[in-house]
């Protein structure tokens, strides 16, 4: 079963849920395809993007027990 965490990478999370993309693209998340992108973990991407990393994780799950 699928775990999301601040150290599951873009990547994992695509694979395993390709519709978040769409919200990470509107929370500002725009190079979901980059290379390093799809390693770089949840809590680093957060970071990046000036966005609190905990809160990240539970807006992401919020959103899939809706999808």
């Amino acid at each position: 079963m699928f775990r999301l965490t601040k150290e599951t990478t873009i990547g994992e999370l695509l694979r395993e849920k390709p519709e978040m993309a769409d919200v990470l693209t509107g929370i500002g998340m725009h190079c979901l395809g980059c290379p390093s992108a799809q390693g770089e973990s949840l809590e680093q991407a957060a970071g990046v993007h000036g966005l609190d990393a905990d809160d990240l994780i539970e807006d992401l799950k919020g959103f899939m027990e809706v999808m």
